[in-house]
């Protein structure tokens, strides 16, 4: 595979972002968490979202800056108090990510209709290959168990991943806010 092809695979978003992506109405701000390459604060914006890029890594950040839709903030999101704690997002998007200590600031940042898409690896990852670590690996069924009374869940799936170049154990959930009409459309 050539450097221009495995750049626009790079960038391409996740399949269980694009089936649930239509959660997400045109022009809502989305909060893209651990946003790397940009591949899902681009492909939000292509659609008609403002959005919201962070990430720790301001060269990753820098690749996509100036993308029409998209702001970028460089910021370590590990260490300190929640930095958007007077914001409110429409969406919010994280993939291949998992800090616990900010799922409660990302539900509190949510608006009462909004989105919740979130995909990462899971428990059993280790046989597989990286991450290993259990701190980087949600327990089975973590996600609906952070949501549960709060949001209502779309889909929910976690196992062993056919949509990866290799076997990888993920979790991952689509879920809004209780103020969305009901019932939400399925993809």
């Amino acid at each position: 595979m050539n450097t221009a092809s495995q750049h626009s695979l790079h960038l391409t978003p996740s399949p269980w972002i694009e089936r649930f992506a239509h959660l997400v109405p045109a022009g809502v701000r989305v909060l893209d968490v651990a946003a790397g390459s940009g591949r899902h604060a681009l492909y939000f914006a292509a659609r008609g979202n403002r959005v919201l890029a962070v990430d720790r890594d301001a060269a990753m950040l820098a690749a996509f800056a100036g993308a029409p839709g998209v702001e970028v903030r460089t910021l370590d999101l590990e260490t300190g108090s929640w930095p958007l704690v007077s914001e409110v997002f429409g969406a919010i998007v994280v993939v291949n990510y998992l800090h616990r200590a900010l799922l409660p600031h990302l539900l509190s940042s949510l608006a009462s209709d909004g989105t919740l898409l979130y995909e990462t690896f899971a428990v059993g990852n280790e046989a597989y290959g990286r991450p290993t670590n259990a701190d980087f690996l949600l327990r089975e069924g973590e996600l609906l168990d952070t949501v549960r009374g709060r949001l209502t869940v779309v889909a929910f799936e976690q196992g062993l991943s056919p949509n990866r170049d290799k076997p990888v154990v993920v979790e991952h959930i689509a879920a809004v806010g209780r103020a969305r009409a009901w019932p939400p459309p399925l993809g």
